[in-house]
């Protein structure tokens, strides 16, 4: 759910991306804007610099293993021992000590859609697409991206109105691409309300103020309950979870708020719950015992409003919905509230400085067609950086192009505080 309140904050460390370049690039720095639509430009993604995360390809397709972000991040942080907030008991009454856990995902369908949040695994060849953005192009980040024409649409077969997220991981280049409200095009391009891109091997962040394709501002896959995981015998992560009140305050991992309540006690975003260590899962089926150690061991994150106690998973043939069905017998009191701290709502969201780019080059500027010329740049304070047209976001200081016609690239380097834009032109003759 989206809120056009949108207030950002993410504890996550900054890359910085420096290299070659120079010349006198247009530049502009922002606060809160700086998307648009990117266009396509045929097969490879990220530049192709096959930075491989041995994920498995196609929908719903195996990590094998692999955990995005580094363990470090707070989505894969153990919690286990953290301290509880002076508010727990509280916040849990406010939400309804009896309300049971609810696992949103499962198999077959519910009412016509398939039921959980899909995704899917492509290689790096993957083609790019344009995005066009209905909604908060301006805090998007700009395609084009490698969303393919058949991508699961959370809802399918019958999405109809909801949220529509489309979640694409690339394998060969180690990006997360997460749309909301989503609707293909004929010519392979996508309407999005908004987009966001994901370094799976860093702890990205987005500019405060800014929204993703959830509520809190957090990424969708990671806080997912997969098959894949509980076959393995454990989940090495948070869980995303709803509840129906927040109050505009978001607390990290969460970087932004959607409050619908004015209630001190109604929770902030990215508030974290933690099935008590007490709490006796022995009596549970054995999908149910893998998700409630998870439970234990790194909690749930709240990602969105909506449903009380909805915790969220991909849809699989294999999950077994009785199996599942026994964790409704799980109430709000078997959890605690772990420390909110700190605490941002807009009176202390933090400032600082946007990337400084230096230098956006073309070399060489003119060339013929079928040739190729190299983007180099020279940034700073940047969490990640992307080429619009094509090839995308990139990681390193230079991507080699090969534009068909005189084509004007645009460098987005973005952190926690904003984005700047730098622009040159490639001549074909």
């Amino acid at each position: 759910m989206k809120n056009t309140l949108a207030a950002w904050c993410l504890l996550a460390f900054s890359l910085v991306l420096a290299g070659c370049g120079g010349g006198a690039p247009s530049i502009t720095t922002t606060s809160g804007g700086g998307g648009g639509t990117g266009g396509g430009t045929g097969g490879g993604t990220g530049g192709g610099q096959n930075s491989s995360c041995a994920m498995a390809t196609g929908q719903g397709a195996s990590l094998n293993g692999f955990r995005p972000f580094t363990s470090t991040n707070l989505w894969n942080t153990d919690i286990s021992s953290a301290p509880v907030d002076a508010n727990s008991n509280a916040i849990i009454g406010f939400i309804g000590s009896s309300v049971g856990l609810h696992p949103d995902f499962g198999s077959g369908q519910y009412a016509g859609s398939n039921i959980g949040i899909p995704y899917v695994v492509v290689d790096g060849t993957q083609s790019l697409v344009g995005i066009n953005f209905t909604a908060y192009g301006s805090e998007s980040d700009p395609g084009p991206m490698p969303v393919p024409a058949n991508a699961p649409i959370e809802g399918d077969p019958n999405p109809g109105n909801g949220d529509r997220h489309v979640l694409v991981l690339d394998n060969g280049n180690c990006f997360l691409y997460e749309l909301y409200s989503s609707y293909p095009n004929s010519n392979g391009t996508w309407n999005a309300d908004s987009t966001a891109v994901w370094d799976l091997l860093a702890d990205e962040q987005r500019p405060y103020t800014w929204t993703s394709a959830d509520a809190a501002g957090l990424p969708v896959f990671p806080g997912l309950a997969r098959y894949d995981e509980v076959a393995s015998g454990q989940i090495r992560h948070a869980l995303r979870f709803t509840l129906p009140s927040s109050k505009a305050a978001f607390t990290p991992p969460a970087s932004h708020w959607a409050g619908n309540s004015t209630n001190t006690l109604a929770p902030p975003m990215g508030m974290r719950l933690r099935l008590k260590s007490s709490y006796d899962t022995s009596g549970f089926p054995s999908q149910s015992q893998v998700i409630l150690a998870a439970l234990k061991k790194y909690g749930m994150i709240m990602a969105d409003n909506g449903s009380a106690m909805y915790i969220s998973g991909a849809p699989d043939t294999h999950w077994d919905n009785n199996d599942l069905h026994s964790l409704s017998s799980v109430p709000a009191s078997a959890f605690e509230v772990v420390q909110i701290s700190p605490l941002y709502t807009s009176s202390n969201v933090p400032t600082g400085a946007a990337p400084s780019i230096s230098g956006f080059s073309a070399s060489p500027s003119t060339i013929s067609n079928g040739s190729s010329s190299t983007l180099s740049w020279n940034v700073s304070g940047a969490q990640y950086v992307i080429v619009s047209p094509g090839p995308g976001v990139v990681r390193g200081s230079s991507v080699a192009v090969k534009p068909t016609q005189n084509t004007t690239y645009t460098l987005y380097a973005t952190n926690q505080y904003g984005r700047t834009t730098a622009t040159v032109t490639v001549n074909v003759q």
